[in-house]
């Protein structure tokens, strides 16, 4: 199958950019959820004390995160996706706070850096319903 007829199937946004981000949003999603299961340790610590089951929930978010980065290339299910990104992107905010709260468990990065991500949290999640809305 030519990459023009690929292309073609994945029926993505007439803008450039916004094919552009929304690849950039699957190639984003699927390197990060990959990375939950090459590097559990980084994501087990920074879960909150208070949440059950942390490995459970490291592997399921990786899953969910490559599932839903290969998905918003699907358009039948493009908007599901989407709607699905902004959910597990809500659901994983405890851990941005935790570790924006708690810096002194994460002496290797910058405080700032950890208030930066809550907001950079924000703009992902306005990427993800942005870019996989119906008719863009």
């Amino acid at each position: 199958m030519s990459v023009k007829r690929i292309v073609g199937k994945l029926e993505l946004p007439r803008s450039w950019v916004k094919a552009l981000l929304l690849i950039l949003l699957s190639a984003f999603f699927v390197n990060v959820g990959v990375d939950h299961f090459i590097n559990p340790e980084f994501y087990l610590s920074i879960m909150p004390a208070y949440l059950p089951l942390h490995s459970e929930a490291v592997y399921i978010s990786g899953f969910f995160e490559v599932l839903g980065g290969i998905s918003v290339l699907i358009p039948r299910f493009r908007s599901a996706a989407g709607w699905g990104l902004v959910a597990l992107l809500v659901a994983v905010f405890p851990a941005n706070i935790h570790m924006a709260l708690n810096t002194d468990l994460f002496p290797e990065i910058s405080p700032t850096l950890l208030y930066i991500r809550l907001v950079f949290q924000f703009i992902f999640i306005y990427w993800a319903y942005k870019v996989t809305r119906p008719g863009n």
